[in-house]
């Protein structure tokens, strides 16, 4: 049943008569990567200074200062039908101060049921026609980073991105786009970030293979190719703040909070037809810059409950922890779907080596 249901969904999301602005293309792009930004909820917009920061603001990789940083992430969600890949390079250029990166993504669906010839010419149910397909959906972001006028307080971050996304024999798409943010380091403390996603839009061009696709019964055609072969992604704001508090000798406590913002209309807590904006919230504890332990809360959405129709607020929580030796951190995070309640709970584990601190 959980296959049949990723049929329906990826059928849907990839072949239906929508409009070529579509509220949630490219969405994979939107998870963000490395376990400790996934444990705080995505509360890292204003500090993730380190590989993993292209997911969540190409900025924070000028907090790479000597040498290079190599990363990896792992995740499989729904009990192991999705796997999610991440990993990437970055490294710093001394001649010119600036930060240069390099990361692969990857959100893959293995053995769907292919049922479109199920049925045959004449209405008749052969089984034996039923095959698998795998659905994959592949980026590579080249990421820059460098201080204006080499002012200290202040970076700024792009990403270009290339995206190649399959359907097995029935479609495939390529696509580019731009990243931009920015980050602001107070003298009070204050850290301040911004990232637009997808800043100039980021287009897909969709070609389809409708011998693959189309099923005639009885005289009528099945799952026609769709009139619209160009997809447009619509940029997306992330904005948050953050401090970090030193507690004694050896505990630090780093909170950050901020709101992202769709512009369409979703099921978040504001919604207009402009603009969407959900809240979120993350921390991380940290002992002697050595263990690490971290919560957040996100995507807080209004959903109609199916038993009593009234409308509920759903949100994704999640934790984690992590642990550092020298150049080399081992981070884990565990975060629900957040959909309605939903028990599916994924985990999360990444490794980051920072030659850096092993050369120090």
């Amino acid at each position: 049943m959980k296959k049949i249901f990723f049929t329906l969904f990826i059928f849907y999301g990839i072949f239906s008569e929508a409009q070529i602005v579509r509220k949630y293309s490219n969405e994979f792009l939107n998870i963000g990567a490395g376990a400790r930004g996934l444990a705080m909820g995505g509360a890292v917009i204003s500090n993730q200074n380190d590989v993993y920061a292209p997911m969540w603001n190409p900025a924070g990789l000028i907090g790479i200062e000597r040498d290079w940083q190599g990363a990896a992430m792992h995740a499989e969600y729904f009990e192991s039908i999705a796997k999610y890949d991440y990993i990437s390079y970055a490294k710093s250029l001394d001649n010119n101060g600036g930060v240069f990166g390099i990361s692969v993504v990857r959100l893959g669906v293995d053995n769907i049921l292919n049922t479109t010839q199920l049925i045959d010419a004449e209405g008749n149910i052969d089984y034996d026609k039923v095959t698998s397909f795998s659905q994959s959906d592949y980026a590579a972001l080249l990421s820059y980073a460098f201080r204006p006028g080499g002012d200290q307080r202040l970076a700024v971050g792009v990403n270009a991105k290339l995206v190649y996304r399959n359907v097995g024999k029935f479609a495939s798409g390529y696509g580019f786009g731009f990243d931009v943010g920015v980050l602001y380091k107070a003298d009070t403390g204050w850290s301040y970030g911004a990232m637009l996603r997808d800043a100039t839009t980021t287009v897909n061009f969709w070609t389809v293979n409708q011998a693959e696709l189309s099923a005639v019964v009885n005289g009528e055609e099945f799952n026609p190719a769709p009139k619209d072969k160009l997809e447009i992604t619509m940029p997306k704001l992330n904005i948050g703040m953050s401090k970090n508090y030193e507690i004694n000798r050896d505990l630090e406590l780093l909170p950050e909070a901020g709101v992202n913002i769709d512009f369409a209309k979703t099921a978040a807590l504001i919604s207009t037809s402009f603009a969407s904006i959900t809240p979120y919230a993350g921390a991380e504890l940290k002992f002697q810059d050595m263990i690490f332990v971290r919560v957040g809360v996100n995507r807080f959405q209004t959903i109609t409950d199916i038993e009593d129709l009234k409308r509920k607020i759903s949100f994704q929580p999640s934790a984690g922890i992590g642990i550092k030796y020298q150049g080399l951190t081992l981070d884990y995070a565990i975060t629900n779907s957040g959909v309605g309640g939903s028990n599916f709970y994924s985990n999360f584990f990444s490794l980051k080596l920072d030659m850096g601190d092993f050369r120090n």
